[in-house]
């Protein structure tokens, strides 16, 4: 993980403020759990509308909140202008996920100017029970000015 310190003082508010405005979180039900430097945790409640046909969690849900965790990570080290677009992210599926909820960890991996590499790991949690059931790697990008978008 980076060593490298936030760029802004209130990082923690301006990450929870963007995360406010995404309504795809919103609909899905997710919410923060923990912003840190260079790490974000979302938690996804599983409910009957986020499974797919055999009854786990969709992928989809995995992969959304992988994208989200990673990327408001990387905006953890970002200027306070700064706002943050995922440019890809690639995720390895581990196991079906099944239980009350997913819980996805972020973190930046490394940190530049215009890129940071990020990784999200999800977990699904069944009796309090952690199973990973996803990996994702990917980049974000810098977006000067893009902060107080939306």
């Amino acid at each position: 993980m980076t060593t490298r310190a936030p760029q802004d003082a209130d990082y923690a508010a301006r990450v929870r403020a963007s995360f406010g405005r995404q309504r795809f979180m919103a609909l899905l039900g997710a919410e923060i759990a923990s912003v840190a430097p260079g790490a974000v945790e979302i938690v996804l409640p599983l409910r009957p509308e986020l499974s797919q046909q055999h009854g786990y969690a969709h992928a989809g849900a995995a992969w959304s909140i992988a994208d989200s965790a990673a990327g408001y990570a990387a905006q953890t080290l970002m200027g306070p202008s700064d706002g943050v677009l995922t440019v890809e992210l690639k995720i390895n599926l581990l196991a079906p996920a099944k239980g009350e909820r997913l819980v996805a960890r972020g973190r930046v991996e490394r940190a530049g100017r215009r890129l940071t590499v990020v990784r999200a790991d999800v977990v699904a949690v069944a009796d309090g029970v952690e199973t990973p059931v996803a990996t994702a790697l990917g980049t974000m990008m810098t977006m000067p000015g893009l902060a107080d978008a939306g």
